[in-house]
């Protein structure tokens, strides 16, 4: 660690304190900070941080931290998930900027893995790892902004919050955004917060666009249960419940909710339209017109599930449960629904609809308390937004800024319900890699080169912002 701190600290000197006329802030010989963002790449990647032990990257991030004469701070709900909150003061002449990325990743499956999962291995040009796309890199992109700045000295408008959440993957007892919206907002109440949920699009080696998260849909799941009688399996019974639940499943996986477009759904297909090829483009267009929709829906359901289903409120069933043998008839049978209602959806008269779609008294619905809150889309017209798509002009020139809705979901939802606009970044990566190796995918890995273009990037849009003008 010494050693590569050591080695970057001849490219401060090409530092300078004062911004550009552009206002890219600082300017960074970022050739040679390459080696130590992939060593704390890399080291956070190898700390397995499957549904917990987020302390581990806690007791590291700190470490770095004090190094760097960083002050940070550490909140814990649950004493192996804590959260870690550092500051860079500035003047107090704008509200704060809050940059955070979450520490916890999900499950794997080592069998389905080429190399070892924790093992943050870099090869063919890839680093591949449970968490490369999903949080690390943005984790090891907020650490990197923080110790650049610090080490800059530049003189900041605002104060700069890192925050290092737990269990934005896995919550049950509100240990990570919940927590610290709840018991610790002071310490974290921002202008504006930036995060995961966006991408850029990699095609043959350039970006073409960058997608920017400003809403998402909401969760919103259900389960129905059927009941009936019980009895013997050898005698058919009409009120048999997994009768009855087959067929309300049914109903609901092939009812088609109206579609609706919001402010940034139309914004993105609108876009998206005018960097596409003609067929594609077309399809796109047909999206914005009620009378061309309908048919072109179907395309998106058979073709481009993820499209299809940014033009509605879904419901998926996930999961059956029902029965104790193969030779009893159950008296309870059950289905649960991943229902993801578009923003302002009124989830009753939804729940409603669903129940006339089902049309049966057997059948009940009973919803699932929601973790994260409905919350108003972030603005395209604020000064967060235009900087991402000024730094997108200017690294990329003629890719396109495209306003995304999550058909998932993150904890921006939370700040954004308590009045904070966040918006989602993400490093470029190619349509393959989307598919088959992103977030939560069997097998994850990001870029090398991507990486460090992110990191740039999202230096630039901070620094922006950030930086005494």
């Amino acid at each position: 660690m010494r050693n590569i701190v050591a080695a970057s600290l001849p490219g401060l000197l090409l530092v300078s304190i004062a911004s550009t006329a552009l206002g890219q802030g600082p300017a960074i010989n970022w050739e040679r900070e390459k080696a130590e963002i992939l060593q704390h790449y890399r080291a956070l990647v190898q700390i397995d941080t499957t549904y917990g032990n987020e302390t581990k990257v806690v007791e590291y991030l700190k470490n770095v931290l004090d190094r760097e004469s960083i002050p940070s701070k550490t909140f814990a709900k649950d004493p192996n998930r804590a959260n870690l909150l550092a500051r860079l003061k500035g003047n107090g002449s704008k509200r704060p900027l809050l940059i955070l990325a979450h520490t916890d990743v999900v499950a794997v499956q080592k069998e389905k893995w080429p190399v070892d999962p924790f093992g943050a291995v870099v090869k063919d040009g890839y680093i591949w790892g449970r968490g490369t796309i999903d949080d690390k890199d943005k984790l090891v992109t907020m650490l990197t902004i923080m110790i650049l700045m610090k080490r800059s000295g530049a003189v900041l408008d605002r104060d700069l919050i890192f925050l290092a959440e737990s269990g934005e993957e896995a919550d049950p007892t509100g240990v990570g955004i919940n927590f610290m919206v709840n018991q610790h907002f002071d310490e974290i109440n921002a202008e504006f917060a930036i995060t995961e949920g966006g991408t850029a699009k990699l095609e043959n080696g350039r970006v073409t666009a960058v997608q920017i998260g400003t809403t998402e849909k909401v969760p919103r799941r259900a389960r129905l249960v059927a009941t009936g009688s019980s009895g013997h399996g050898s005698v058919p019974r009409i009120d048999n419940p997994l009768i009855h639940l087959g067929a309300a499943v049914a109903k609901i996986g092939t009812w088609e909710p109206p579609m609706h477009l919001n402010e940034t759904t139309r914004t993105y297909f609108e876009r998206l339209a005018g960097i596409s090829p003609p067929d594609k483009a077309a399809r796109y267009r047909a999206l914005l017109d009620p009378q061309s929709a309908k048919p072109v829906q179907h395309y998106f359901a058979e073709n481009e599930p993820a499209v299809y289903s940014m033009l509605r409120t879904s419901v998926v069933p996930t999961m059956l449960k029902a029965g104790v043998g193969a030779n009893v008839i159950p008296s309870e049978a059950e289905a649960t629904l991943d229902i993801r209602a578009l923003p302002g959806e009124d989830i009753d008269e939804f729940y409603s609809e669903m129940k006339r779609v089902i049309d049966d008294p057997a059948v009940k619905i009973v919803p699932i308390p929601s973790t994260r809150p409905e919350a108003p889309a972030s603005r395209l017209d604020t000064e967060m937004y235009r900087t991402i798509e000024r730094v997108n002009q200017r690294m990329y020139p003629g890719s396109v800024t495209l306003p995304a809705m999550s058909t998932g979901a993150s904890d921006m939802a939370q700040l954004r319900a308590k009045g904070i606009p966040s918006y989602g970044l993400g490093p470029a990566v190619t349509e393959e890699d989307r598919a088959q190796y992103g977030a939560h995918s069997d097998v994850e890995r990001l870029l090398e080169s991507s990486l460090y273009r992110f990191v740039e990037f999202t230096w630039n849009v901070v620094s922006e912002v950030v930086l005494k003008k």
